[in-house]
This record gives structure tokens, C-alpha cells and sequence, in this order.
């Protein structure tokens, strides 16, 4: 042993070579699986479109995916001629943001290539060739920069400079067209006609301030140029949301339980049972599984009632809403309160309902960081036990040089060279691939548990911390393996050799060269790892596992209804699982790019491969959970300016090592990495504020729909937006087959009635079901309704508010009296709800166009802001332009123009919202004219000059009735704190 110890290094010569022909086995490998994967593809999706197409029957709106034929190949030519901003109607923002990121990202790296094969792989090829003996050198290793030294390593520092500069010109022309395209999206009329858009979040909200009067008392405080509409104090729900989760588990689990007694259409032989206690299937009690579900839903349908009336006596949580009455305003006014703390509040814009974490986003600051410590020391113990898999990839990515240390490798690689090298190149990225399969939900996971208050949230917390786990694990933790690895190899040989302990500390010298060569030899395993991420994207694109897995559950287990019904729909995209693995693929690409331009460009063909395959699966198969306008981009960006860091670090170790770091010649490599972080400063300055705010002009704050308080507050339309879904959400009913129906008398004793009943889960239609024992109901879903329905999706999927679907419409949804359906219209002597023509004349010509409960600004005053806060510019706005007439000036109509000597008025930062005393005092000289004061200017009554009509006292702010703070006959204050103030 001592013997084959000593001829290690004689043997590595002969060993390397094996290097190339394992990752040519790989490439080889994935590639032929890759071409059978598409084959099976092409196959499988004409016979399997509701998996491979839902989109084309589950579309938002009018707005379906591109038209596909049946034919093979019948989807690559819709796939090729959408362009973004067709992609950008159908699939929202955040689609469209992903694919251009892939877009960026395959280009970039095709570039890096192009540099460093074209620059960097001719000089390493000579140097290898003149100084380099045969014996020392491979396929591989003449194409890096392994071997080479000199003043030729200076062209490697060249090329990084290069490869920094061509990061920065792609980040730059793609910020550009990123806030454009979010800019676009700010304006949309999804995004201005939502009641999200227009609403604040108050968070930390201190304990005094905790009712729908203390919100109102934050924003008087914080003095904003915009005064509230409705405010809304968040109450606590207690055990309610985990109730109704346990309940409607119950309600899967019997609807499962039914469906496997009764498959077939026939009584199964024995009951199912469940066991209650135990462990591992051992010990506790049997009982009958239908007896035991019917019960539980029983007691948990009861204690959700009893919740559910209790909840005003519930105490208030930290956190509240506040709407505003324009989409610019809420921007603004979160703009200029940006980073501050109001009363030991933070106000930020609200996100979409849909989006909100509920469970999260009442816990104390305190109870967040207790949670993100632990969290932290999880993620910490994640990484450490991730060593032992890393061990093992790095033991198998080093099979070759264990020959000489164990015997039955070494009887292995001489009986079987062949799969020896294939299992050498094979095995280590598929058991990588296998063991990054966890990580992601773990991660999930863990950021959920850290306190993340939204999904989009979480999404940038996955991002940052898996993209932190598989950089630090997987990368540098895999490289520092292998060198600790190599050297104490090395140490071993000449141990082997009986060389004296003296003689080994003499050659300790020798180390920096091995660590040198050890990660750039690591450059094969990352050369056999991108062909598995290649072939990973093309299996996505099958979804072979996940027809398998269905066809399995409907032939072995059964399919309940509700199984089916969610099975149709098209299932969410996982952007944080995405773009962690893009980005780490991105990462590893560059720090190897001035080291082993091979593996750059095997990124460059998987990134093209992905972009094909993820720009189908978004056309055609996954949905967003909820559109947030493409919020992550400055999450990947940041993470790709720190690939370039670690490129360059990489690069400082590299010249450091061969050099020496006395040498100083390190200190050439340095300068990239200011420049990249000078860049990322401008990126911020320049990009962000854009990115994340709607900042209007003076023409869009004209024209901006101004939402009155009334209409706001008598819709009640901030709680029922933002209250917690626990206390109006739906109940899953139980549903069975129809087919299965008439068997149930076979499974419940005692009487049992007919009755229909109304399922949330189909919009409200009512249903044939029985009620069985407990008053339990059981509604009979009959084959034509298994599937999910498209109308019903589309108006689960809307990203407008229900309440506000459209501006013509706002005044028909917001009214609850039955009689506008099943009467007269009042006032109208109509029996329609349609509003006739004579109707809308007669309105115009009193109060001017229709606007439903929108409520445009005065067009006669000067604009609230003017260029100093950053909103617009005074003198464009004023928009003197050439007379096409050629008549001298003119101003286009609807844009007012100051009068002589009129200055631009300014809204002070810190303007006080007017009391409850100072209502009289509308007109004191105090608050300014009716021209120039700061509050009457947006909310002065229509008058007969400017509309036609007249006046009505009801609408005027100076009004109790209108007051920010209303009090006595002004209107009805729920003084419990609960649901939006109502005036």
C-alpha cells in the first residue's frame, strides 16, 4: 500500500487523462437524453395539452396565448415570433421581466465567450505547446490557464476587464428598458384602475395608535401633501386561519376517503380506516376513516362559527391600510416617506391582498428577530450538513486519483476503463442535481418562518439566501474540499516516500502551486455539470414525471373532483427556484470564464436552451402567482454584479499564487472591482427610484382619476380589500362524483335529504347534494364540471379588483340594494340597471361627464408640486408649443397655463390636515385663497362655469360632512376600531 502511496504521483500524469474522456461521456450522454426528451415532447403534447397548454383554455381575460397547431413541431413558431410587448400583454410583467433577464443573460454570456475563447484559448494552446511537456498536459488542461505563466497571464487580467465591461454595457441597456417597461406598467390601466395601487400599508403600528383613528392620527403626523381617504386598522383573528386550513384538510381528506371506498362505482370491500396515535404505523387506534372525517368536520365547522362572531371582540393587530384618492398620490406621499418612521410606524405602499403573508404580518419586531436568528442558525446547520453530500461529489469527481490508493478502484479502471470514466463523469452532477432538489423548499421554508410579510417578499428573501447557499456550499465549500483534499494527498505521497518530516516542511512551498491547480482542475466537474442543467431544462419542458405521477393517482388511488379540478388549472411559476439556479449557473460561468473558457460557453448553451424552454412553459403552461410588475429584477441584478466580484477575486488569488503576493502584481487585478461597485452606486442612484415609484408629471397629476372619500367609505371598500381572508373566505364543501352519489346511502346510516346548495368553488352555483349525518353536505359534481371553468378562472385570476373592473361600472358594483336587480332603477323609472342614453345626457349636462365614483382634479388650478420635489417640470408642463397652423404659440387643450405673474404654488413638506375646529376656517387668509390653498385646490366642489351644472353641498369639503376628521353630525365613527371609517 505504502508502495502504490509513493507512486501516486508518478501515476497522476496518466490519470488526468481520464479527465477529458469522462466529461465527453457526459456531454455525450445528456445529449443523447436531451434529443429523446424533445422527441417525447414533441410527441406527448398534441394527446396532453390540458398539461403541456392549459394557458389556451386558462387565460386571464381577452388575452390568450398565441394561437398553436397540433402539428410535432407546431409550437416553435409561435415561440418565435411573439416579441415582448405582445408578451407583456398576455403573460404580465413579471413573465416578460424573467425571459429578458434570460434573454440578457444568454447574450452576455455568448459574448464572454466569444472574448475569452477568441483571446484566451490561443494563448493558453501555445504556452502549453512550447513549455509544456506532453506528459504534463491534456485536452482539457492546455485550454486554461492552468499551466501558464509569465507576462502572458496579463492578458488573462485584460480579458477580465473586458468581460467587466461588457456586464456593465448589457446591466446599463437593460436597466433602461426595465424601467421603461415597469414605467409603462405603473400607467397601465391594470395596475391605476386596482384599489391596491392607491393604498398604504402602516406596519409596527404602536399600541395608542391602534384603531382606525390612530391610523388617521400616523398620517396627520407625517403632514403629507395628500390627505387619506378611508383608513383601517387590521383585527386580530386568532386561531382562525389554522381552523379553517384544518378544516378544509378534513375536507380533502374525506373527499379522498369517499372516492377509494366508492372507486368504480362500487362499494369497496372494506371500509377505509385511519390510525389515531401511534408511531410509524404501530400502536394507537383504528377508526373507521369516513366516520372519523364526517365528525371532525363537525366540530371544526362549529368552532370556525363561533370564531367568526367573536372577531369584534378581538383586539386590534400592528398593522393597518390607508387608501388614498389617486394612484400618484399613494406614490408620492410613500416616496417621501421613505425610510422614515412615523409615531414608530412605516408606511410603504400596500401590496396586492393577494400577495400578503397574513400569518406574518402581525408579529412584533421583537418576535421577527427571535425568528430570523433562529432561521439563520438553521440555514447555518443547513450549510454544514450539506458538507457530507459535498464530500461525497468531490470524492466521485476525484474517482481517478483514488485508483492508487484503494486496490478495487484500482481493479475497476483496469477491468472496465470505460465505465469507469462514465461513472466518473456521470455520477457527481447527479448527485448534486439530487441533493439541490431539497434545498429550495427548505429555504422556502425557512424564509417563511424568518417573517417575510409578503410572497413577493419572500421570493427576494429565497433568491438571496439560496443563491448565498449554493455560492458558499456548492462552490466555494466544493472548491476548499477539493484542495483540502489534493494537498493532503500530496502530504500522504510523500509520507509514502519516507521523505523526513523536515524534507515535507521544506516542500510546503510547493502547496500554492497545487491549491492553483486544484480549483482550475476542478473546471472538468463543472464541464460535466453544465450538460445536466441542460438536460434538467428539457425534462422540465417534458413534465414526463408529472404525467406519470397523475396517471398513477388515477389509477391507483383515485382522482376526487376537487383533485381534478385543480389539476387543470395551470400551475404556478417558481420565479425564486428560477432565477437562483439561473444566477448560480451565471456565477460559476463567470468566475471560470478568464480561467476555463470551456465552461463559459457550455453556460452560454445552457442559458439559449433554457431561454427557449421557460419562454414555452410561460407562453403556455405556468401562471405568476401574483403579478408585482416584474419586482425582482434588482434582486438578480445585484446577485450578477457579485458573480463579477468573485470573478475577479478569483483572478487576484490566481495571479497572487503564481506571482507571488510579495510580488505585488496582484494589485493589477484590484481596479475592476472598484469599478463594479462605483457602478452599482450609479445603478441605484440613477434606476431605483424609477424602478419602485409611479413619479408623475405635472399633466399625469391633472389627469390622474381622483377616487372621492364618500364613494370609498361607502363602498366600505378598504376592509373588504384588506381584511383578512379568514373572515370571509368560503369553506370547502365536500364533493363526490354525481356518479357516486346514490351510493351514499350505503355509507352513512340514518336519514339522509336532497338539497342544493351554493359551492365558492364554482362561483356561487348551487349544487345537487346530500346532507348526511351531522348536517354535513356532500354536493355531486357531475363530469362536465370536473374540470376547472375558464370564466370562473378568469375571475379568480383578475388582477383588477372586483370592485373596480372598470370606471364606467364603479357605482353599479359598489351598490347593495337588491331592488337596482329586481325593480325600478331609483330615480329612473327604469326597470334595467343598464344606464340608458337619456340618462347619461341628462347627467352631463348637470355634472359633466360620467365618471362613477371617480372624480377628476380641478384643470383651472396650478399644479401641487412643482420641479423641485422631482415630480415634473413646470416649464414643460406649461407646453408652449409650435402652432401647427403656424398661428405663433399655442397650449394643447386640457393643460392649464399659470397667469402673468403667477408663481407655481408648493405643497409644504409638513402641511397639517385641518382639525375638527378648523373646518370654519376653509377661507381664513391663513390657509390661502381659494386659487392657491394647499387643500381646497384638489377637493373644491365643480362649479357652474367649469361643468354646466350646479352645486351640491353634500360633495363640498368644507363640509363636517367631508372633513378628514369628522365628528358629531358629520357622519357614523365606528368607535370599536373595526372595518374602514365610514363617513
Amino acid at each position: 500500500m505504502a508502495d502504490n502511496i509513493g507512486d501516486l504521483l508518478d501515476k497522476s500524469a496518466n490519470l488526468r487523462t481520464l479527465a477529458p474522456a469522462a466529461v465527453g461521456s457526459q456531454v455525450a450522454l445528456m445529449s443523447v437524453i436531451s434529443a429523446v426528451t424533445i422527441v417525447a415532447f414533441n410527441v406527448l403534447r398534441p394527446r396532453n395539452k390540458i398539461v403541456y397548454e392549459p394557458k389556451v383554455k386558462y387565460h386571464v381575460g381577452n388575452k390568450p396565448p398565441p394561437r398553436i397547431s397540433s402539428s410535432i413541431f407546431g409550437w416553435v413558431t409561435p415561440l418565435v415570433h411573439t416579441k415582448e410587448p405582445e408578451l407583456v400583454d398576455k403573460i404580465g410583467l413579471d413573465a416578460a421581466m424573467f425571459l429578458r433577464f434570460l434573454r440578457m443573460m444568454r447574450w452576455l454570456f455568448t459574448s464572454v465567450a466569444f472574448l475569452t475563447c477568441a483571446a484566451l484559448i490561443p494563448v493558453n494552446i501555445t504556452y502549453n505547446l512550447k513549455h509544456v511537456k506532453s506528459s504534463d498536459r491534456d485536452a482539457l488542461s492546455m485550454l486554461t490557464i492552468r499551466d501558464v505563466q509569465g507576462n502572458l497571464l496579463f492578458v488573462h487580467v485584460a480579458a477580465t476587464y473586458g468581460i467587466c465591461g461588457l456586464v456593465m454595457g448589457f446591466v446599463w441597456y437593460h436597466w433602461n428598458v426595465v424601467v421603461r417597461l415597469r414605467s409603462q406598467w405603473f400607467r397601465s390601466p391594470e395596475y391605476t384602475q386596482s384599489f391596491y395601487a392607491r393604498t398604504l400599508m402602516v406596519t409596527d403600528v404602536q399600541r395608542q395608535y391602534q384603531t382606525d383613528e390612530g391610523i388617521k392620527a400616523i398620517f396627520e403626523t407625517t403632514q403629507a401633501p395628500y390627505p387619506t381617504t378611508s383608513v383601517h386598522i387590521g383585527r386580530a383573528v386568532g386561531k382562525l386561519p389554522e381552523l379553517i386550513d384544518f378544516h378544509n384538510q378534513a375536507v380533502r381528506e374525506l373527499e379522498q376517503a369517499l372516492v377509494k371506498y366508492l372507486k368504480g362505482g362500487k362499494i369497496g370491500k372494506r371500509r377505509p380506516m385511519i390510525r389515531i396515535g401511534g408511531f410509524w404505523g404501530m400502536g394507537g387506534t383504528k377508526k373507521d376513516a369516513i366516520d372519523y372525517y364526517t365528525a371532525k368536520l363537525q366540530r371544526t365547522e362549529a368552532a370556525i362559527e363561533q370564531y367568526r362572531q367573536q372577531v369584534d371582540n378581538n383586539k386590534a393587530e400592528m398593522f393597518g391600510f390607508a387608501s388614498m384618492a389617486a394612484v400618484p398620490y399613494a406614490h408620492i406621499v410613500a416616496n417621501l416617506l421613505k425610510g422614515k418612521r412615523v409615531k414608530g410606524a412605516t408606511i410603504t405602499l400596500a401590496p396586492n391582498p393577494k400577495d400578503i403573508v397574513w400569518e406574518n404580518l402581525n408579529k412584533s419586531k421583537h418576535e421577527i428577530r427571535g425568528k430570523q436568528l433562529t432561521g439563520w442558525i438553521f440555514i447555518a446547520l443547513v450549510c454544514f450538513f450539506n458538507t457530507v453530500p459535498l464530500f461525497v461529489i468531490s470524492i466521485l469527481a476525484n474517482l481517478a486519483s483514488l485508483t492508487a490508493l484503494w486496490d478495487p478502484l484500482q481493479e475497476w479502471s483496469n477491468a472496465s476503463p470505460g465505465t469507469f470514466t462514465f461513472i466518473s463523469g456521470v455520477l457527481p452532477p447527479a448527485v448534486s442535481a439530487a441533493f439541490g432538489f431539497f434545498f429550495p423548499i427548505v429555504m422556502r421554508w425557512l424564509s417563511t418562518y424568518m417573517g417575510s410579510t409578503t410572497h413577493s417578499r419572500l421570493d427576494r428573501a429565497v433568491i438571496a439566501r439560496y443563491f448565498a447557499f449554493l455560492v458558499i456550499s456548492q462552490l466555494i465549500i466544493f472548491t476548499l474540499i477539493g484542495v483540502i483534499f489534493n494537498s493532503v494527498k500530496e502530504i500522504i505521497g510523500e509520507i509514502g516516500k519516507h521523505q523526513s518530516f523536515k524534507t515535507i516542511l521544506d516542500n510546503i512551498h510547493t502547496l500554492p502551486g497545487t491549491i492553483n491547480r486544484t480549483y482550475i482542475d476542478q473546471a472538468s466537474y463543472w464541464l460535466t455539470y453544465f450538460p445536466m442543467r441542460g438536460f434538467l431544462a428539457l425534462f422540465d419542458l417534458a413534465q414526463v414525471v408529472n404525467l406519470l405521477w397523475i396517471s398513477f393517482k388515477t389509477h391507483v388511488f383515485g382522482r376526487t373532483p376537487r383533485d381534478i379540478r385543480e389539476w387543470t388549472q395551470p400551475p404556478e411559476f417558481q420565479y425564486a427556484i428560477y432565477y437562483s439556479n439561473l444566477l448560480f449557473m451565471g456565477t460559476v460561468g463567470m468566475v471560470f470564464a478568464p480561467l476555463a473558457p470551456l465552461v463559459v460557453v457550455e453556460a452560454a448553451v445552457v442559458l439559449w436552451i433554457s431561454s427557449v424552454v421557460y419562454k414555452y412553459q410561460l407562453m403556455f403552461v405556468f401562471v405568476s402567482r401574483v403579478e408585482t410588475g416584474g419586482r425582482l429584477w434588482n434582486v438578480v441584478i445585484n446577485r450578477l454584479l457579485v458573480s463579477v466580484i468573485l470573478m475577479q477575486l478569483l483572478v487576484i488569488l490566481t495571479i497572487g499564487l503564481q506571482y507571488g503576493f510579495a510580488s505585488l502584481y496582484w494589485i493589477s487585478t484590484i481596479p475592476p472591482i472598484l469599478i463594479i461597485i462605483l457602478f452599482k452606486m450609479y445603478c441605484s442612484r440613477v434606476f431605483n427610484s424609477k424602478f419602485n415609484y409611479y413619479i408623475p408629471n405635472e399633466a399625469e397629476l391633472r389627469l390622474a382619476q381622483v377616487h372621492s372619500k364618500r364613494a370609498d367609505n361607502a363602498g366600505n371598500r378598504l376592509e373588504r380589500r384588506f381584511g383578512h381572508p379568514a373572515l370571509t373566505s368560503e369553506l370547502f364543501t365536500p364533493m363526490l362524483h354525481a356518479s357516486q352519489m346514490e351510493l351514499l346511502p350505503q355509507v352513512y346510516s340514518g336519514k339522509m335529504g336532497a338539497t342544493k346548495t351554493a359551492l365558492d368553488e364554482y362561483g356561487g352555483t348551487k349544487m345537487d347534494a346530500k346532507v348526511v349525518a351531522g348536517g354535513i353536505k356532500i354536493a355531486g359534481i357531475t363530469q362536465a364540471d370536473l374540470e376547472y371553468d375558464p370564466a370562473q378562472y378568469q375571475r379568480d385570476r383578475g388582477e383588477l379588483d372586483w370592485d373596480a373592473r372598470s370606471v364606467s361600472s364603479s357605482n353599479l358594483l359598489m351598490q347593495e340594494d337588491k331592488s337596482m336587480y329586481n325593480g325600478n332603477v331609483p330615480g329612473t323609472g327604469r326597470s334595467s340597471p343598464v344606464p340608458s342614453k337619456a340618462l347619461d345626457y341628462s347627467r352631463y349636462l348637470q355634472h359633466g361627464a360620467a365618471q362613477g365614483d371617480i372624480e377628476l382634479a380641478r384643470l383651472d388650478q396650478v399644479p401641487l408640486l412643482n420641479s423641485t420635489r422631482g415630480y415634473f417640470d413646470p416649464a414643460a408642463s406649461a407646453t408652449t408649443l409650435a402652432d401647427p397652423m403656424g398661428m405663433g404659440e399655442y397650449a394643447p387643450p386640457g393643460v392649464p397655463q399659470p397667469l402673468p405673474h403667477q408663481e407655481y404654488r408648493e405643497a409644504p413638506i409638513h402641511r397639517p390636515y385641518p382639525s375638527q375646529q378648523q373646518g370654519s376656517q376653509w377661507n381664513s387668509p391663513t390657509l390661502g385663497s381659494a386659487t392657491t390653498s394647499p387643500m381646497i385646490g384638489e377637493y373644491e366642489p365643480p362649479n357652474a362655469a367649469g361643468y354646466g351644472g350646479g352645486y351640491d353641498p353634500r360633495y363640498d369639503p368644507r363640509s363636517t360632512e367631508y372633513s378628514p376628521r369628522s365628528g358629531g353630525g358629520g357622519g357614523d365613527q365606528n368607535m370599536a376600531g373595526r372595518g374602514a371609517y365610514r363617513s
